[in-house]
């Protein structure tokens, strides 16, 4: 017996603008069997721990490369 799905969950590399978007919702809402489409909106939360990601990798890779 195969896995049933109920729904997929797409990523962008970088935020976008909503009005950007709305050309990419409409190509997913023309496929086969997509019912709907929700946006996720960015929050204060998410900028804040994005650049504590980055700064964390800097940081290590410019530990790494000091021990070359």
């Amino acid at each position: 017996m195969t896995t049933r799905l109920n729904g997929l969950v797409v990523a962008f590399e970088n935020d976008i603008r909503e009005d950007d978007a709305q050309s990419i919702i409409e190509a997913i809402l023309m496929i086969k069997g997509v019912s709907s489409v929700t946006t996720n909106s960015v929050q204060p939360d998410d900028y804040i721990l994005s650049s504590r990601i980055k700064t964390e990798i800097e940081k290590a890779l410019y530990e790494a490369f000091q021990k070359i």
